[in-house]
């Protein structure tokens, strides 16, 4: 029986949320009072209503619950890729780049690429999320395409970056392979729309599926971010339950009983505050990059221009990534003396998937002897509880969501407890938390500017922009 079966263990892993220095009772005047949520409650138990009725709208909700044939593919062809090649490679971007990466350097081991082959748990991995051209050219000196499968990702199949990469591997491998190269490239894109599917059908790739109704930036738990785990040896059912546990626990329509429901509820009356910036600061360099996955879901779900009945509202919450310790040196002063702007949620972890003693040394110097005896464990959660603390005495908002360990169970949780909270948000702010209107505006710009037929009425446009005057260049 695998743990995640075991009801009693469940419980234990829950991911559990702290809002207490969001109150009033422990922030002041600048918190929010328990008679506002209170008289609040009509406007939530709509939206939790809306949440209820488009819930078959929101495919990705059922992502842990209707995929254990895909599964299973995916667990088969993982191995097939474990069994024969050295190195993994992601081609993609934005969704299909950042949950890859946040969920690999949360469950893997922290210097996964640097470890030797008898110790790593699969092939080396690496997410090419950009089209800078020294990076590009710097791939082909760390890996062998012969011993190299190549995952390209995009539901459009039209995403210019991702494409453009597809055609620079296409061409490696036919150059360094010949016959067969098709055998080291899996697609995942549309069903039936779009040009990667045609080009996958066309060339017999091995091919996975983005399910209808799931966006980018809430593919994670599908084959876009699930096959790249399961190659390097992460357990992708137990991703799956986890985010199964949350989700029934934030099935509740009472505020009180759902903590994704209870975060939007606080975020967005701290919008209405003047809180225009959502901090997110994980103590675990394990869920670091988390962060990054948090501000593109956050970003792109809540920054639209126009409400649902079409008043323009610009509405949105700037996500800002920080790192506990680290950036308690470089951003924290910020966070304590600047402005009251900013809601900073900590990410913490209960229990470290190790143990590291401070040893005795220097014990004549006693303002480093007070160290000696103590963990890097006890190190980092004194850390983060002191700036909790600091940040909650300067007046500034804050709330804590905590991980019992960081496992594949928890971190499945914490990846379905951000997505139910992003939709209730967007509920409650009256936008659409779905589309991505101005990200296609860019889309048909670089279109336009690349000379790619159709659009040349685009191209017209940008060439009757204004010219740059000298005077304003230094």
């Amino acid at each position: 029986m695998k743990r995640y079966h075991d009801e009693k263990w469940r419980s234990s892993m829950r991911v559990k949320v702290d809002y207490n220095n969001m109150m009033s009772e422990f922030l002041g005047a600048r918190g929010i009072a328990a008679e506002e949520i209170a008289a609040n409650a009509a406007q939530y138990e709509a939206a939790a209503k809306r949440m209820d009725e488009k819930r078959g709208e929101m495919k990705w909700r059922e992502l842990p619950f209707n995929q254990k044939e895909v599964v299973e593919q995916i667990l088969e062809t993982a191995q097939n890729v474990r069994n024969s090649c050295e190195a993994f490679v992601v081609l993609g971007i934005g969704g299909s780049a950042l949950g890859p990466i946040a969920v690999h350097q949360a469950l893997s081991h922290q210097r996964y690429n640097d470890l030797p082959k008898e110790k790593r748990n699969g092939p080396k991995l690496y997410v090419e999320d950009n089209v800078d051209p020294e990076r590009m050219a710097s791939l082909l000196d760390v890996i062998d395409p012969k011993k190299t499968v190549f995952n390209v990702i995009t539901k459009s199949g039209s995403t210019s970056e991702t494409m453009s990469q597809l055609l620079f591997v296409t061409d490696l491998l036919k150059k360094t392979i010949g016959e067969g190269w098709e055998k080291h490239l899996i697609a995942t894109t549309d069903h039936e729309k779009g040009n990667l599917i045609k080009i996958a059908k066309e060339n017999n790739l091995v091919t996975f599926y983005v399910p209808d109704g799931v966006g980018g930036r809430f593919s994670e738990l599908c084959p876009v971010g699930l096959l790249a785990a399961a190659v390097c040896g992460i357990d992708i059912e137990e991703l799956l339950a986890g985010a199964a546990y949350m989700d029934e626990i934030c099935s509740a329509s009472s505020l009180a009983e759902n903590p994704a429901y209870t975060l939007a509820a606080l975020e967005v009356l701290a919008i209405q505050r003047g809180c225009n910036i959502s901090v997110l600061m994980p103590y675990a360099d394990s869920l670091r990059y988390m962060a990054d996955w948090y501000a593109q879901l956050w970003a792109e779900s809540l920054g639209k221009r126009y409400a649902f009945d079409g008043s323009e509202v610009y509405a949105g919450q700037t996500p800002v990534k920080s790192l506990g310790v680290t950036d308690q040196h470089s951003q924290v002063q910020l966070y304590t003396e600047g402005p009251f702007d900013k809601v900073i949620t900590f990410l913490g972890v209960d229990r470290y998937r190790t143990e590291v003693q401070i040893p005795h040394a220097y014990d004549h110097i006693p303002d480093v002897a007070f160290l000696s005896g103590h963990t890097f464990n006890e190190l980092i959660k004194a850390e983060q509880l002191a700036t909790e603390y600091a940040v909650l005495k300067s007046g500034h908002m804050n709330k804590t969501i905590t991980l019992p360990e960081v496992n594949a169970f928890t971190v499945g949780q914490l990846l379905c407890l951000f997505e139910i909270e992003t939709a209730f948000a967007g509920e409650l702010l009256g936008i659409n938390a779905f589309d991505q209107p101005g990200v296609e505006e860019g889309k048909k710009a670089t279109y336009a500017l690349l000379g790619k037929p159709g659009f040349e009425g685009k191209k017209a446009e940008l060439d009757a922009m204004p010219e740059r005057k000298n005077c304003y260049t230094v």
